[in-house]
């Protein structure tokens, strides 16, 4: 990657005129003519430009102007992929606990009801069911000191019903039974754990089996000393709840094993250092409902592992998948990322929405920086933590990034701020991915394929998309714009070379030279500037054969790569940039030597300005 090279952002609109002419989908999108349609972000089976119209409306202001705020109030989306469970006795709606048990918080009493043996010291209490099957502990009032643990050897529902509990020197609820807890929300709940603890435990609320949460209801927890939810097993969240997690010691969401977001609202808040919103020890999978994660958290040192350690609103270690539903996330701490997988993720529908604002982080466990301007080349990469949107695989794993649908937007601000990145290869094969990024907008490790839906990478400092394995373009629209100097829209290491089959792309960048591998459609290379809401055409006599409206930004000095199935390689054309225009031909190369390898000589002029206004 090239870094430290400044400029602003623009973004473009393009479409290719095709047999079907009243049909305009990309523009109607990127111009604001088409609302988004929830419904059908998780359908899969098409691969056709229709796809697109129903991806994002006025995308030009939305990717500039969307905000990232803690929501309880907004309802959670009516459409959902099918729910998953770790197994499928985890549905409640298949379960029967009919054994009830009362506890008053406010007054509770030693007692043995239906079997079940309850204890009081003070306001704590402790629940042992022992082995009675479905069990219901219905518990209501509230304390100010206290707490409730719960015990036994079988499956247990777990009713909070307009309770509220706050312990003052340990965690609130305490579930030390390993069977299932099927937690469900009636009314307003709120727990509290306790800054001055006596013992280490993990979280507010702690579960040493399934946590599995549904009703109706809300549950409000807040961790001042460790995690604010920590469950030793798997997590599951169901449609109808509203959870807010707020944690300033560590975790908001903490699973030992997988975390899977069936719907429901969900908000958490972290301020930690390294803190993550919802962490899951393996995988993470969301179908429904509405998270929104906000991160202030700082990156750190960690004195274990002797590297860096940075926030993130949702990570795994495992695989993330998402199906459907809305996610908001928001880090605004230095090297903070908004999404994380160590292994592999798979986003096939949804909207995502991601804001990072931090700097760099840098420390080698003596010295640290939050917002690190430095040259990062001779640095060990323990010592450093960048921010990315979305980030998949890690420095000693090979990550892999599949995008197959979804509605996609990333915003990024803060030095070596990448949109979104794959340590490993990375695929898009439909939907829309609209990222405004300070570093390189799209960054793959291995080769990077763009089957179809909709693309827009602009990196303000860097490249629009890097990729630092092949580069394959079958299909959809990829619109990439990169900096001045040796930034391009599409940049490929020198050991590699572009594929075009399908596809129509507009790139354009400081640099625009490379190599390709193969093509079966013609590429234009020409260098010009653009204006602020300015047209760019692309005729065949007087059929227009490709067409780019400009948003509010302009571009100085660029260097252009424009191809589509409408172009043909031999062909002469009239390239007309605002109101000047000039003949240009086809080629199936791009000029010069590597694509934005750093060759020198051949090319594009770079120099000039980048693209103007800064967001």
């Amino acid at each position: 990657m090239k870094k430290y090279l400044y400029a602003a952002m623009f973004i473009a609109t393009i479409f290719t005129t095709t047999a079907c002419s009243g049909e305009d989908p990309v523009s109607d999108i990127l111009n604001g003519q088409t609302t988004p349609d929830s419904s059908s972000s998780n359908d899969n089976s098409s691969n056709s430009s229709s796809d697109n119209q129903s991806a994002a409306s006025n995308v030009s202001s939305e990717l500039l102007s969307f905000v990232v705020n803690i929501d309880k109030d907004t309802a959670e989306p009516a459409t959902t992929a099918t729910a998953t469970y770790p197994d499928e006795n985890d549905d409640i709606s298949k379960r029967s606990f009919t054994t009830i048990v009362n506890i008053d918080m406010s007054n509770p009493t030693a007692k043995t009801e239906n079997g079940v043996t309850i204890t009081v010291d003070g306001h704590d209490v402790t629940a042992n069911h022992a082995s009675i099957e479905n069990v219901c502990y219905v518990v209501t009032g509230s304390t100010t000191d206290g707490s409730l643990t719960i015990d036994g050897s079988t499956d247990y529902e777990l009713e909070l019903n307009n309770t509220s509990i706050t312990n003052t020197h340990s965690t609130a609820i305490d579930l030390e039974s390993k069977q299932s807890a099927f937690i469900v929300l009636v009314g307003s709940n709120k727990l509290t754990d306790g800054t001055s603890a006596d013992d280490s435990h993990k979280g507010a609320l702690f579960g040493k089996g399934k946590l599995l949460f549904s009703g109706t209801g809300s549950l409000a927890v807040y961790g001042t000393y460790n995690n604010g939810i920590h469950g030793k097993s798997n997590i599951v969240f169901d449609k109808g709840i509203n959870l807010y997690v707020n944690s300033t010691a560590n975790h908001g969401i903490k699973a030992s094993d997988n975390i899977y977001i069936n719907g429901g609202i969900i908000n958490v808040e972290v301020s930690a250092p390294g803190a993550k919103g919802i962490n899951g020890d393996i995988d993470v999978i969301i179908n429904g409902g509405r998270t929104t994660v906000v991160s202030t958290s700082n990156g750190e040192w960690d004195t274990e592992d002797l590297e860096t350690k940075a926030s993130a609103g949702i990570a795994c270690e495992n695989i993330l998948t998402m199906n459907d539903g809305e996610v908001y996330l928001k880090s605004t701490g230095s090297g903070g990322k908004g999404m994380k997988a160590d292994w592999e993720a798979y986003i096939n529908g949804g909207k995502i929405r991601i804001i990072t604002t931090g700097g760099l982080y840098y420390s080698n466990g003596t010295n640290e920086s939050h917002n690190y301007t430095g040259n990062t080349d001779n640095l060990d990469d323990a010592y450093t933590s960048s921010p990315k949107g979305i980030k998949v695989g890690t420095k000693n794993e090979h990550g892999v990034l599949t995008i197959t649908g979804g509605d996609i937007m990333v915003r990024t601000s803060g030095n070596n701020a990448e949109g979104m990145e794959s340590k490993g290869t990375l695929d898009i094969t439909g939907g829309t991915v609209l990222i405004a990024a300070h570093d390189d907008a799209i960054n793959s490790s291995g080769d990077l394929t763009i089957s179809d839906g909709t693309v827009v990478a602009v990196g303000t400092n860097n490249d629009g998309i890097d990729a630092n394995g092949n580069m394959y373009i079958k299909g959809g629209t990829i619109i990439a714009y990169g900096a001045n100097g040796a930034e391009t829209g599409i940049d490929i290491d020198e050991q590699h070379r572009l594929y075009i089959t399908g596809g129509s792309l507009f790139a354009i960048g400081g640099r625009a030279d490379g190599s390709v591998g193969s093509t079966t459609q013609g590429i234009i290379s020409a260098s010009g500037s653009v204006q602020a809401n300015g047209t760019v055409t692309v005729k065949s006599g007087e059929t227009t054969v490709a067409s780019f409206t400009m948003p509010p930004y302009s571009y100085s000095n660029g260097a252009i790569i424009i191809t589509s199935p409408s172009i043909t390689n031999g062909g002469s054309y009239t390239l007309s940039l605002g109101s000047g225009s000039s003949s240009v031909t086809a080629s199936n190369t791009i000029s010069g030597g590597s694509m934005g390898g750093g060759m020198p000589g051949g090319g594009m002029p770079g120099g000039g300005g980048g693209p103007g206004n800064q967001w």
